[in-house]
């Protein structure tokens, strides 16, 4: 019977081999291709001695094809849980050099088991995917795997933030599972995610596409919108999620204020260059995001989608140390106008945030929705409808600032009074109006206008007549359509006092099963 000492020897050795994943070759490679290892990248995330390894001996149980003949450290994934900037997280990184990180049976059934982990520890769950998708060799059990962590990305949804990190292939099946997930990071270079790959879509359509041109970080982040942040290396990815995570609740059971950090920005801190900022020419433009940074806390915000849909800004930021979820119309890009993807992405941003109790602000300038056949066809009605339905679904504060137009349908998308915003305020620039006093104007005084004289100057006289009847925020101001007039300059600290003044709301709504959301 071997000693304690000789049993430790042999852990000690057996840990030793599972850590080396795919051996030095492999190892090699994978940093030929810019990209580390799942435990060097475990290293990265976690705070240092943290970090706690879950099902490091576990074996796959193929038979077939040679592969009982084959060694697969940890069965090529790494799980477990730790701690991230003192916070704890469960995580699994999928290893490239071990097998490339093919999902069978028990690979499937240590994700799964990491995902239960989470869910029962109530907090965050990351996964690292570096995988040439599922295991052939291991046929429908392989499958299956993928069927079990589906499963668990939907039942969790809502329930603790799910974060993928692509950190290189992820093809087939496995891009699922990302996008069940609440955010995906790529990194330029080394991650895609397609369906079918190149030689399919060649077989099929005749294309040539090279992998990135198909799935490609900036493909997902610029055109399809399947991405949320790109970077340039591991390393800044997984800073990148470190930085994701200081916004995030650990669990919806959290206390509203759970991510609540001490600030150094006076919460009375005036913004007097916000007074000028929208410019007196209406033809002309102004950047939104110079106002966020204004008003936020020592200017900072971080923005998912950065490069998708650049007529809606979606953000996180903190006012006076509380985070908080930011959609904002973009005037500088497409004049703000609503179409097809930014209902999408503000939507997804809105539902994300009112699932794990992050107040909302909505800051308007927008001019209507996208004309064309295009977006008719593409629906832009239902997916339109998303924002109407993810605002009036949600229960968290919501607050909504108008700094300047505010027209027909549009304003009541962009969260008024009448689907749920808590209080309104506007700048005395807004104008909430059915559309803008030229168009407005050209309609009601038509016959005047074409029997006049001078019809150009006559146009002009009722189109100021209809922009003092309707297109100021005192009309919507004395119907109760909006709680408060403020000074542009006012705007942070009327932010901050509202805010806080909301952080203990409770709304209460009929009980059911689920909406239907216009999907």
């Amino acid at each position: 019977m071997p000693t304690n000492e000789e049993l430790i020897t042999e852990l000690e050795a057996r840990e030793a081999k599972i850590k080396q994943m795919g051996g030095p070759e492999q190892i090699k490679k994978q940093h030929a291709q810019n990209k580390l290892t799942a435990r060097e990248r475990i290293d990265l995330l976690f705070d240092p001695d943290t970090f706690v390894e879950t099902g490091m001996h576990v074996k796959h149980h193929c038979h077939y094809f040679g592969l009982d003949k084959v060694d697969i450290p940890a069965d090529g994934v790494v799980t477990g849980y730790g701690k991230v900037n003192g916070r704890t997280v469960c995580c699994y990184a999928q290893d490239f050099t071990s097998r490339g990180g093919s999902l069978g049976e028990m690979h499937a059934w240590k994700i799964a088991k990491t995902m239960d982990l989470a869910a029962k520890m109530r907090v965050p769950l990351i996964g690292m995917l570096d995988t040439g998708g599922a295991r052939i060799q291991e046929g429908i059990s392989a499958l299956d795997g993928y069927g079990q962590i589906f499963h668990r990305n939907t039942l969790y949804s809502g329930i603790v933030p799910q974060i993928t990190l692509s950190m290189g292939p992820c093809a087939g099946g496995a891009v699922y599972s990302p996008a069940l997930t609440d955010w995906i990071l790529m990194v330029k270079g080394s991650s895609y995610m397609y369906v079918t790959g190149p030689d399919v879509v060649k077989a099929v359509t005749s294309e040539e596409v090279t992998h990135e041109q198909l799935g490609g970080t900036m493909v997902h982040n610029v055109k399809s919108g399947v991405a949320h942040f790109v970077y340039n290396s591991d390393a800044e990815c997984i800073e990148g999620c470190k930085q994701l995570l200081s916004y995030l609740p650990q669990s919806v059971y959290d206390k509203p204020d759970s991510t609540y950090k001490k600030p150094t920005d006076p919460a009375d801190r005036t913004c007097p260059e916000l007074d000028t900022i929208v410019p007196e020419n209406p033809r002309k433009a102004y950047d939104m995001k110079q106002v966020i940074k204004a008003i936020v806390d020592d200017g900072e915000f971080f923005e998912p989608h950065k490069h998708y849909a650049l007529n809606m800004i979606v953000c996180f930021a903190r006012f006076n140390g509380h985070a908080v979820g930011i959609i904002a119309n973009q005037p500088s890009y497409m004049a703000g106008v609503l179409d097809i993807n930014a209902s999408d992405k503000a939507a997804r941003f809105i539902r994300f945030c009112d699932a794990f109790n992050i107040p909302l602000l909505t800051l308007v300038d927008v001019p209507g929705y996208m004309p064309g056949t295009y977006q008719e066809f593409g629906g832009v009605i239902r997916h339109g409808a998303k924002v109407l339905s993810a605002y009036s679904e949600a229960t968290v504060p919501k607050i909504t600032v108008c700094t300047h137009k505010a027209y027909g349908g549009s304003e009541v998308s962009m969260c008024s009074r009448s689907i749920g915003a808590d209080v309104y305020m506007a700048w005395p620039t807004a104008e909430l109006a059915v559309m803008g006093a030229e168009g407005a104007a050209a309609i009601i005084f038509r016959r005047e206008i074409t029997k006049a004289a001078d019809p150009e100057a006559k146009r002009q006289e009722v189109a100021e007549l209809y922009r003092q009847t309707f297109n100021n925020p005192y009309v919507a101001a004395a119907g109760g359509y909006i709680d408060k007039i403020i000074r542009a300059r006012d705007t942070r600290r009327e932010v901050i006092a509202t805010l806080e003044s909301l952080l203990n709301k409770k709304e209460e709504r009929p009980w059911k099963k689920h909406g239907n959301i216009p999907l």
